[in-house]
């Protein structure tokens, strides 16, 4: 009896000896793990080449959710781990992603990759600025610089019919049958709004670049429309008057009295006689108008045909369209520029051709 007593102690100490052996295991084992968990977690918290911040355009569509961001950014390689870094939005309970294009580099750590992502701190993947008094031909080159498009096809959309024919619906107020008639050159010549046109999808549709623009025009067309209504004037010719004092106007021009001289033409059935639509007329752009130059064949060109040009024959900024629909009232029919870019304002052809052989024969003043 006193033998199996001893006995029973003896395995109830070996069995606690092996108990506590394992647990001892057990908790080291536990703390490597938890350990080599901490590292890998923090490391991959860490940005994955601190020293670089080579800007690295990443964009992210609206609608993104966490995991396609992830997935994003581990595709160009701007963090370690996807898992790890879902988890850390949660942990941090970001929100507010926003859409847009960003420039992101491997020094930020995930940290400041949300940051960054959840702030107004998006660019444009890229932006077209149109200057006033620009074709649409070189408006074309203008989109094809900033795009993968050709001019090409650039300029076929622009005058391809079935879009003309969408923009009509969408824009009734702006794009009537005017721009379809047969004498017209380019029919969203002048419609193409100057301005700068940030996008920040790289991917952005022809399209919907065409339509920004278009867009704005029509926005712009509605703070004039009551004086248009007011002086009889559609938009179209408004903006084709718009262009013609754009293209005629210098920085020291007074717009007013440029657009007062076109309208007393008018109303006196003379030819409007303006050197822009004749170079409109030979498709060239050239310093100077010679004197064979005003025999082109178009409808186009002001010295052969009385009234406005068929259409605009290039963009216009606000200041413009607000001469073509508030000319000074003078009685000017004649101007002409200095060299310094003055404009000189004359009532009778002696008075211009006395300016003329003073400012531009004699090229004395």
């Amino acid at each position: 009896m006193f033998e199996d007593q001893t006995k029973k102690s003896f395995i109830k100490k070996l069995l606690d000896h092996k108990i506590k052996f394992w647990l001892t295991v057990a908790a080291v084992l536990i703390i490597l793990i938890a350990g080599g968990v901490s590292l890998y977690v923090k490391s991959a918290l860490e940005p994955v080449d601190k020293n670089n911040e080579k800007a690295v355009n990443v964009y992210i569509p609206k609608g993104s959710t966490v995991s396609t961001i992830a997935a994003k950014l581990k595709k160009q390689e701007l963090i370690k781990n996807e898992k790890v870094f879902i988890t850390y939005v949660k942990f941090k309970h970001a929100s507010g992603f926003q859409a847009g294009n960003f420039q992101l580099s491997q020094s930020m750590s995930p940290a400041e990759l949300i940051d960054k992502l959840t702030s107004a701190s998006h660019v444009p993947a890229f932006k077209i600025v149109v200057p006033e008094g620009r074709q649409l031909t070189e408006i074309a080159g203008m989109i094809a610089d900033q795009t993968n498009y050709s001019e090409k096809d650039i300029m076929n959309k622009l005058d391809d019919k079935s879009f003309i024919n969408k923009l009509k619906k969408k824009y009734p107020n702006l794009i009537k049958d005017d721009v379809l008639d047969k004498n017209i050159k380019h029919p969203l010549e002048g419609y193409l709004y100057p301005a700068t046109y940030p996008f920040y999808d790289p991917e952005t549709k022809l399209e919907a670049i065409i339509e920004a623009m278009i867009k704005q025009t029509d926005k712009t067309a509605g703070k004039y429309r009551t004086q248009m209504k007011d002086k009889k004037m559609s938009v179209h010719k408004t903006l084709t008057m718009a262009s013609l004092i754009e293209e005629e106007a210098t920085e020291k021009a007074d717009r007013h009295k440029i657009s007062s001289v076109f309208y007393n033409r008018l109303d006196k059935k003379m030819p409007l006689q303006t050197d822009p639509t004749v170079l409109y007329a030979l498709g060239k752009h050239k310093n100077r108008v010679v004197y064979k130059d005003l025999g082109v064949k178009s409808p186009y060109n002001t010295y052969n045909h009385t009234g406005l040009p068929p259409g605009p024959i290039a963009n216009a900024g606000e200041s413009s369209w607000e001469a073509a629909l508030n000319p000074d009232k003078t009685d000017y029919v004649y101007f002409l520029a200095k060299k310094n870019g003055e404009v000189v304002f004359t009532k009778t052809l002696k008075e211009h051709n006395k300016a003329k052989s003073k400012y531009i024969t004699n090229q004395s003043e």
